[in-house]
């Protein structure tokens, strides 16, 4: 099985589209903080804005904490896109480059085969979300130093340079799982399909669909909105709440492993049931 799933991190990583990604967060990342140093009086003055007529600030308002909690904020509106890119040509570039039959020709079954495709997806994405959280996290340290963060929720919490870090890091690791819900639906897409589009475009609808209907005031779908995926993408959030409830934390996590373990057992038992002529 190591040996079938390092075959098709192979397979992802020698397309050009694999890189589409890391490209586009190293040059957002280039960008946002090209823009934050040099707006820096600015954006602490309108950060504080509303504060300092209240209160006496003092702390270092503009550090590296600041980029990374913006780009998890970011994270649930852009990096799917990126994400299914990928996601969405695993099982469809075999069918298009109509490589299927050869590769069951080899001694493995098929469901060995989805299960090294399924496993090789979900460590793309880990490693993607791990370089995102590099390049807004460790770099920004290391260019603008740690400080104070100001979380705007139904309260304003101003959170100490020492209580960030263990938050960022639970909150990166939870934005791993929701990305690796967003590559198990694309995954299932593309088993189903030969070609790359439709998976991208099938994934990213049914994103907006659940977002449109847990936003309908009806009580039917208020009731089973706990249950959409979507409802638990950002749960990030709570890592930054005051005090933190890991209950819900650990309810959504389980809700996400429920839907990617339903989605490889889905995917799964459609390879093995899928008619392949070429």
């Amino acid at each position: 099985m190591i040996t079938l799933i390092s075959i098709e991190l192979q397979k992802i990583f020698r397309k050009w589209r694999t890189y589409i990604g890391f490209l586009a967060v190293l040059a957002l990342t280039i960008i946002i903080q090209l823009a934050f140093y040099l707006t820096r009086d600015s954006y602490i003055q309108g950060t504080t804005r509303s504060l300092n007529d209240s209160f006496i600030l003092n702390g270092n308002f503009f550090n590296g904490y600041v980029i990374a909690y913006l780009f998890l904020n970011l994270m649930f509106v852009h990096i799917p896109f990126l994400i299914v890119l990928v996601g969405g040509d695993i099982f469809a570039g075999e069918a298009t480059a109509g490589t299927y039959r050869m590769l069951l020709t080899r001694p493995v079954s098929r469901l060995g085969l989805v299960t090294a495709k399924y496993l090789a997806g979900l460590i793309y994405t880990f490693l993607f979300i791990l370089f995102i959280g590099l390049m807004s996290l460790g770099v920004s340290l290391l260019l603008f130093g740690s400080g104070e963060l100001i979380a705007m929720k139904n309260k304003i919490i101003i959170y100490a340079s020492n209580d960030i870090l263990w938050r960022m890091v639970w909150a990166y690791s939870f934005t791993i799982l929701s990305m690796l819900t967003v590559m198990a639906i694309s995954i299932f897409f593309s088993s189903m399909v030969s070609n790359a589009i439709g998976p991208i475009v099938a994934t990213m609808a049914i994103i907006i669909v659940f977002l449109i209907l847990s936003a309908i005031p009806v009580d039917f779908l208020q009731n089973i909105r706990p249950y959409f995926f979507t409802s638990h993408l950002t749960q990030w959030n709570e890592f930054f709440n005051d005090p933190v409830d890991f209950n819900e934390v650990a309810k959504s996590a389980l809700i996400l492993i429920a839907h990617i373990v339903g989605l490889y057992l889905l995917t799964a038992w459609a390879f093995i049931k899928k008619d392949i002529l070429s």
